[in-house]
């Protein structure tokens, strides 16, 4: 009951930071043209159909090979493909030019977020409750912690529609089975952003808000969802997921 009593008096004190004038949370990290995708990718993105992305994915330097189980269809312009699990466009770095240079571009602003996002400074929250979620209620602000982060159960992000929110993640960052993200008080799942240097694994049947810029892997298990964006310097691999981007 203390513990459960101290999470609660932790949300309350949270909420209240939200609320004021002075913690709106960190400026916002700049995606420049890696936030026109959905999924974008370094080495590949796979998927166990039927997936659902609204939005475009993008590989590079990668080939189209590096498209797996999407049943491609290359478009007669050559720049793009389509696919009955992409409520979008599929580009890759051996399509038709100008795809080429604009995806090595793409792969650069990716990565520049990524250096952006992690080298923010005096965070707001050190190491909460050492990297678990489960129960809380998390206000505007630059989160850091020099560790894993995991969701065993479901969380909240409250804050209004103009407040940010970065979540620095040294380690990896594990949703359990059915963990789900819940926002409140009109924050917007492109005000989040989750800077992960290790994996990304979000369990079977969980919900994650927020744009993921990943260093490695990413890995959606079957019935994952996500509003936001998947951006990983390695793979993403997708098991019956529905991102919306």
């Amino acid at each position: 009951m203390l513990f459960n009593t101290n999470l609660t008096l932790l949300g309350l004190t949270l909420l209240a930071i939200a609320n004021s004038a002075l913690a709106i949370g960190p400026s916002a990290v700049n995606l420049r043209t890696a936030g026109t995708f959905a999924v974008l990718s370094k080495s590949g993105v796979s998927t166990v159909p039927p997936s659902a992305i609204t939005g475009n994915i993008g590989v590079s330097p990668i080939s189209s090979g590096g498209l797996t189980g999407f049943s491609l269809t290359l478009d007669k312009s050559g720049t793009f493909s389509t696919s009955k699990q992409v409520t979008g466009k599929v580009y890759a770095a051996s399509y038709t030019s100008p795809t080429p240079s604009q995806l090595t571009t793409t792969i650069l602003d990716m990565q520049t977020a990524f250096t952006d996002a992690t080298g923010r400074v005096n965070p707001n929250f050190l190491n909460l409750l050492g990297g678990g979620l489960a129960g809380l209620v998390l206000a505007p602000g630059l989160y850091t912690w020099g560790t894993s982060v995991n969701a065993a159960t479901s969380f909240s992000i409250s804050g209004s529609s103009t407040d940010t929110w970065i979540f620095q993640v040294a380690g990896t960052l594990i949703f359990s089975p059915g963990a789900r993200v819940i926002l409140s008080g009109g924050a917007q799942a492109s005000n989040i952003v989750w800077v992960v240097s290790g994996a990304v694994t979000l369990g079977v049947g969980s919900h994650l808000e927020g744009v993921v810029l990943g260093k490695k892997s990413i890995t959606l298990t079957t019935g994952t969802t996500v509003n936001g964006r998947i951006l990983a310097q390695t793979n993403v691999a997708l098991q019956v997921a529905t991102i919306v981007s």
